[in-house]
């Protein structure tokens, strides 16, 4: 371990001196990709630096151990109640920092929420809950732009919506959404107090590039259609809501909110890009998972996640059997203890993993 974090090192400080290369400021897709290298290694690399710091503190407090003054000694001792354990802690912190990276962390994402079971009641859940990611991103300061949207018109209700979320490290946060959510609670038209349960599903799925995931335009079948729904003296009048087809995979992407249509098919087509994306890195995943004894974090949407019960105000995650009783907060965007716990369980299971392997 130490000696791949030497080379990290050299490497970190080898991209320091090209950044203040005057060739390379006049090359400024170039200077950003080096730029990019260099940031992406400093908490590792100052972590390093870090730990090997502590360990010189602990040898040097060790053979002031061996000195005759009791007092130096006694100081020595106190040192090294505090430097050994914390020594520990930054070793298994470098682990952490070495573990493979996730190439999509740094991505944006394209997600979607759609009602499942339950009715009226599943499509008013999709609205709270992505009202509530909307509280998160906004926390974040995250861009958030809106693709479609299929309106109940009861209660605020949404069969679906799909939207994109832009920012800092957008799918390091979110990727751990995926899957069914089940809420229960008294609906308002329940007359008699009974608690109902439905369900939703999110999809978090990193936006791709053209050069991640090629679509050849023979493999598309687009069609055009008037929008519907509430909106503006477009509706129902011009073609400018799309439909893409890609025939090999029969994926189908709707967008209809601009009333450009140019401007949904150039929508239509990132979440087109973003869907066949997950799919070849589902297959990939599942080829490498052949070699593995289990798999982690395969973020399968099919199964259950989380349960939402409002009658007790709590907030279930069924993965890592965390429990929390401030539901009402984490509806009003209080997601990140949620998150941060989600991340930790997945990064000690990688952890373990890395251990058996080696």
């Amino acid at each position: 371990m130490f000696d791949r974090l030497d080379q990290l090192e050299a490497r970190y400080e080898d991209l320091g001196l090209q950044m203040s290369d005057p060739t390379l400021v006049n090359d400024q897709k170039k200077f950003q990709a080096v730029a990019k290298a260099h940031r992406d290694m400093e908490p590792t690399v100052e972590k390093f630096r870090e730990y090997r710091k502590v360990k010189n503190g602990v040898v040097e407090s060790k053979a002031m151990l061996a000195e005759t003054d009791p007092d130096i000694r006694a100081m020595a001792q106190e040192e090294l109640t505090t430097l050994e354990p914390r020594l520990a802690e930054v070793e298994e912190e470098l682990k952490i920092l070495l573990l493979p990276k996730d190439p999509n962390d740094d991505k944006n994402i394209i997600i979607e929420l759609r009602a499942g079971t339950g009715g009226d009641e599943a499509a008013i859940f999709v609205s709270e809950m992505f009202r509530m990611y909307l509280r998160f991103a906004e926390q974040h300061k995250w861009k958030v732009e809106v693709l479609s949207t299929s309106e109940t018109g009861i209660g605020g209700g949404m069969k679906e919506v799909t939207a994109i979320f832009e920012g800092d490290k957008v799918y390091s946060q979110m990727k751990y959404e995926s899957g069914v959510h089940r809420v229960q609670r008294v609906p308002a038209t329940e007359t008699q107090g009974r608690v109902h349960t439905s369900a939703i599903t999110v999809a978090v799925l990193p936006e791709a590039e053209e050069v991640d995931i090629k679509i050849e335009a023979k493999d598309l079948r687009i069609d055009t259609f008037c929008s519907s729904g509430p909106g503006g003296q477009s509706v129902n009048t011009t073609y400018s809501a799309v439909r893409i087809t890609h025939i090999p995979t029969n994926t189908v992407v709707s967008c209809q909110d601009e009333k450009s249509q140019i401007k949904n098919r150039e929508k239509g087509m990132r979440v087109l890009r973003a869907r066949l994306y997950e799919v070849e890195a589902e297959r990939i995943h599942q080829l490498q998972a052949k070699d593995r004894k289990q798999q982690v974090g395969s973020g399968d949407r099919s199964e259950k996640i989380r349960t939402y019960n409002f009658p007790q105000n709590r907030l279930t995650d069924h993965r890592i059997g965390l429990t929390n009783h401030q539901l009402n907060m984490v509806m009003e965007g209080l997601l990140q203890p949620t998150v941060d716990a989600l991340i930790a369980h997945y990064t000690a299971e990688k952890l373990k993993a890395e251990a058996e392997a080696a």
